[in-house]
This record gives C-alpha cells, sequence and structure tokens, in this order.
C-alpha cells in the first residue's frame, strides 16, 4: 500500500500545481484580461477559433505529458516549493529545458490568436520575460546546486528554449535495451 501512495502522492500533488500554476496563469488570468470573452458561435464564424486551437491543444498536451514525467520520473512537481527529487531528462525534456513553459506559450499564443486579442498577445510576452527571468535567476543556479554535473551536462547538450531536432541521450546513463534515439 505505501508503493502505491508512493507513486500516486507526487501525481496529486501534480495536478493540484497544474490546477494553480497553468489554470491561473493560461485559464483565469486572461479571462479577466478579455472582460467578456466572444462566444463559440462568434468565434467559429471567425476562423480564428481554428488557427488558436492548434497551439493551445500541443501546449495543453505538452504541460500533461511533462507534468507526468515530473511526478512518475521525479518523483516531485514542477512547483518550485515541491522539486523533483530525481533530475526529470525523459520525454521533452530530452529535447528542450522548459516544455512546460513552451507549453504555456503556446497556450497563450493560441488564445492570442482565438481572441484575437493583442492584450493576450502582450500579456503571453510579459509571462515570457517573467519565465525567462525566473528561470535565469532562480531556476537554473538552484538545479545546478541540487544535481551538479548531471544538470551542467544537460545544459551543455539541451536548449533552454528551442528544442532540438534529435533528442539527447545521456552516454553516462545506462539505457535499457532500447536505441539512442528513442523517445521517453
Amino acid at each position: 500500500m505505501r508503493r502505491q501512495w508512493g507513486a500516486i502522492w507526487p501525481a496529486f500533488r501534480t495536478l493540484i500545481f497544474l490546477v494553480l500554476f497553468p489554470g491561473t496563469v493560461a485559464g483565469l488570468i486572461p479571462y479577466w484580461i478579455l472582460g467578456s470573452p466572444p462566444t463559440i458561435a462568434d468565434l467559429l464564424a471567425s476562423g480564428w477559433a481554428y488557427l488558436g486551437a492548434v497551439p493551445i491543444l500541443l501546449g495543453a498536451a505538452i504541460i500533461l505529458w511533462c507534468a507526468w514525467h515530473f511526478a512518475v520520473t521525479g518523483r516531485g512537481t514542477p512547483a518550485p516549493f515541491d522539486p523533483p527529487r530525481v533530475l526529470v531528462v525523459r520525454g521533452l525534456y530530452r529535447r528542450v529545458r522548459n516544455p512546460m513553459y513552451v507549453g504555456m506559450l503556446l497556450i497563450l499564443l493560441g488564445e492570442a490568436a482565438l481572441f484575437a486579442s493583442r492584450q493576450l498577445l502582450s500579456y503571453g510576452a510579459f509571462v515570457f520575460a517573467a519565465f525567462f527571468a525566473f528561470v535565469l535567476v532562480y531556476e537554473e543556479p538552484t538545479l545546478k546546486e541540487k544535481f551538479g554535473t548531471a544538470y551542467n551536462a544537460y545544459c551543455r547538450e539541451v536548449p533552454r528554449w528551442i528544442p532540438r531536432l534529435r533528442p539527447w541521450v545521456d552516454a553516462t546513463q545506462p539505457r535499457s535495451g532500447s536505441s539512442p534515439d528513442a523517445e521517453n
């Protein structure tokens, strides 16, 4: 029973984090910025819904996939106050260091297109600047201190914001019979 909770508890904490942080940044605040959003019928008639839906869905999928890796692989959450116990270098983290932030920015970009809103586009630029500053000032120094040379090697090979085409394979980690290009 204790082993089950060992897997469920990080997932539950991650779910709470997802509701609070991405839910606020990509849901509640854009809703407040818009005031009274247009109806679904208005959006579908304008054509912007189709353009905005793709990055919104892609961003949501990225966030959920990465959150899963934080809970299962890292045994923690994306929250700075409840970080992973293990360095997460699986899935999209093998291509870009900050895929959850990229996912959030895709959602905001999609919302700006969906609602044809310059205010949401400006808000997205502000959020990117805040993410960038947080990563530089807090997140990267903290991860370097916690994970040392493993994180330094990861930073040398995996870009911060623009995904690399081929996933990075850490040569120091044992592979379990899979090819180097296989996604985890």
